[in-house]
């Protein structure tokens, strides 16, 4: 196994409902490990559910790209990786990439994940308050780390596309 000495990794046993038809790990599995793995990371780094609430703040996802290069099957366990690989000067985007071995090391997949933090009452992004930005500054950054701006979330020009009244008549 690579060794993961100063990244931030979780082991997860694969459970039988973690499987899908084809008997290898399904992809709302690979998705709940790297979830689990990122809320953990970020509890442990002074972003609790006290800590949140104390700022009205919630973490949301923009998007998660799994790249997938070998299956995973039962019976053995896996590891997920954490690494912060860009965050705007303000900290209010920030972005993750999982990487996910097998119980020999591996490398099974790989997911780009982009976020941001929402204030729950006013339900608008926000940034983050100084003592959090420091937090997750201060956090293992990868070796491609960047700065990220607002232009970063739409880098793949994705944009809602509202159905008419007619149209959804139709549907």
């Amino acid at each position: 196994m690579k060794k993961l000495k100063n990244m931030y990794h979780k082991k997860f046993e694969i459970r039988w409902s973690d499987l899908d038809a084809n008997r290898h790990l399904a992809n709302s599995a690979f998705i709940n490990f790297m979830s689990h793995t990122r809320m953990s990371f970020l509890t442990e780094n002074g972003f609790g559910q006290k800590q949140l609430s104390h700022y009205n703040l919630g973490p949301i996802v923009f998007y998660e790209h799994v790249y997938y290069f070998k299956e995973i099957f039962a019976g053995e366990p896996v590891t997920v990786t954490l690494e912060l690989s860009g965050m705007s000067e303000n900290g209010m985007y920030f972005e993750f990439t999982h990487k996910i071995y097998d119980h020999s090391g591996n490398h099974c997949a790989s997911c780009e994940m982009m976020g941001s933090w929402i204030d729950l009452e006013e339900r608008k992004l926000t940034t983050l308050p100084q003592e959090l930005f420091n937090k997750l500054d201060g956090s293992l950054k990868s070796k491609d780390f960047r700065i990220l701006s607002k232009e970063d979330t739409r880098k793949f020009g994705k944009r809602p596309q509202n159905l008419t009244p007619e149209e959804l008549e139709k549907i």
